[in-house]
């Protein structure tokens, strides 16, 4: 029975949801992919990660209906069809993930605020770290004073944040020129390369957009997340689907529509937020200054809900005994106090690496892409597992769709962000020990040669590290 409860309603997981994605990612999204695609092959990305996505989207809705037992979300998933490291491996990736996230909202939260005050341009010197510190934990304590409370603000944020991004489309519709869009469709034009454009088979071109497509779909899930929060599992199922739905479109349309107004040469040259330096080359100054405000308060917004998340993952994960309790332990307003200050000192130690590398905002946004990954495999592996158990073959496929695509993603794309991920289960695994020991649980012989093969993966990355085949920042 979906029983109604006091919670977070629809309305409000869709805000969650599109509020997750909708970060930085959108702003700069129009330079990034034009630099690796054109509208041709980009598209066909979208078609590409698009369905991946959509088939993420499906198996998750399919499992919460035939599991409402397991209320934990994408990690309680993992953890039913691998066990408790399943379930930790999903968890710490996803937590991961989500911090890494905010490193990469603090950059570009600074860098806009430069635009205006001039002490903080460029987002990566000493006052805006010590800013955006303050803002990490003004967000950590607004979580930490109730979950439920946070995410109505969200919802009031999002609007606020969208209303730029369809002036822009709309805009676009009115600069869009069908002989402009249409000139190098498929990015053949041989100069591209001397104009900070990728040439090359339409497969090339496909997979360099990969990692920034995916990084700008991360929060689709959050319905899942959450869904012990909402007020029923329906709504957790139809805000996923009409999130998703909203989603594709807004983001197809600010990749795409451009390509018919300036030059892909010039899309790709464009500084960031780029779509602010898109509508200032078509309509003037003011366009430049209502994409900053929005990507302003976008950040702010989005940085919000991934306060929200990585906090209720740990949360999830150690109520389930796959990490220490301490992880777990929530306050009067039902919130994960020591999750919530554990990841903020770590947020903040990280930040100051800000000051020693050049792209710390690329960096953070693909390792962030590249954990969350590894989340996303479980979701489609179980679902594939127990379609296959119930006899499912329908369910079954589109589990095999989203694990295939995953798996992809990581191979062509990922690799090097992937074994980079792997080095932070060296500490990882020693607060999974923790967890086992405390609950009184002996790590399986299964267990010990899975950590045995990420910790060999681990030392390979750091080798690559050492010797250069790997570059950070």
């Amino acid at each position: 029975m979906d029983e109604q409860k006091k919670g977070i309603g629809r309305g409000e997981l869709i805000a969650l949801i599109v509020s997750s994605c909708i970060g930085t990612g959108i702003f700069g999204i129009t330079s990034d992919v034009a630099a690796a695609a054109a509208p041709g092959p980009a598209l066909l990305a979208w078609i590409f990660v698009g369905i991946g996505f959509l088939m993420l989207v499906l198996s998750l809705n399919n499992l919460s209906e035939k599991r409402p037992d397991l209320t934990s979300g994408i990690f309680s998933y993992a953890g039913a069809g691998f066990g408790p490291l399943g379930e930790f491996i999903s968890g710490w990736s996803y937590w991961l993930s989500a911090w890494l996230g905010n490193i990469a909202f603090a950059t570009m939260l600074m860098s806009s605020i430069g635009t205006f005050f001039p002490t903080f341009k460029g987002g990566q010197n000493l006052p805006s770290i010590i800013i955006a510190i303050i803002f990490c934990w003004l967000l950590t304590i607004l979580v930490n004073n109730g979950v439920e409370s946070a995410s109505f603000v969200n919802m009031i944020g999002t609007i606020c944040k969208v209303l730029p991004l369809v002036i822009f489309i709309i805009m676009m519709v009115v600069c869009f020129k069908a002989g402009m869009f249409t000139a190098d469709f498929w990015g053949r034009v041989a100069n591209n390369a001397s104009r900070g454009t990728t040439t090359g088979s339409v497969w090339e071109q496909m997979k360099g957009t990969l990692m920034t497509l995916i990084w700008v779909f991360i929060g689709v899930e959050g319905a899942s997340v959450m869904a012990s929060r909402a007020k029923s599992l329906t709504a957790a199922r139809e805000a996923s689907l009409i999130s998703f739905g909203l989603l594709v479109v807004i983001y197809v349309l600010i990749s795409i529509l451009p390509y018919g107004a300036l030059t892909r040469a010039e899309l790709a040259g464009m500084g960031q937020p780029a779509i602010g330096h898109v509508l200032q080359a078509t309509v003037g100054n003011w366009g430049s200054i209502l994409i900053n405000v929005g990507l302003i308060i976008s950040t702010i917004v989005s940085w919000l809900s991934w306060t929200m998340l990585p906090a209720e993952t740990t949360m999830l994960v150690a109520d389930d005994k796959a990490m220490p309790k301490i992880w777990g332990k929530v306050n009067a307003k039902k919130s994960p106090t020591a999750s919530l200050m554990i990841t903020a000192v770590l947020q903040t130690i990280f930040l100051f690496s800000l000051l020693f590398t050049d792209k710390a905002y690329e960096f953070a946004y693909s390792l962030c892409s590249a954990a969350i990954l590894f989340s996303y495999l479980f979701v489609g592996l179980y679902q594939m597992k127990y379609s296959s158990a119930h006899q499912e073959w329908g369910q079954f496929t589109i589990g095999l769709l989203s694990a295939a695509f995953m798996f992809a993603c990581m191979f062509l794309a990922g690799w090097q962000e992937v074994l980079l991920v792997s080095i932070s289960f060296i500490p990882g695994f020693y607060i999974y020990y923790l967890a086992c020991k405390e609950n009184d649980r002996k790590v399986t012989t299964a267990e010990k040669w899975t950590i045995a093969l990420i910790l060999i993966l681990s030392i390979i990355a750091i080798w690559l590290l050492v010797n250069g085949t790997i570059a950070i920042g």
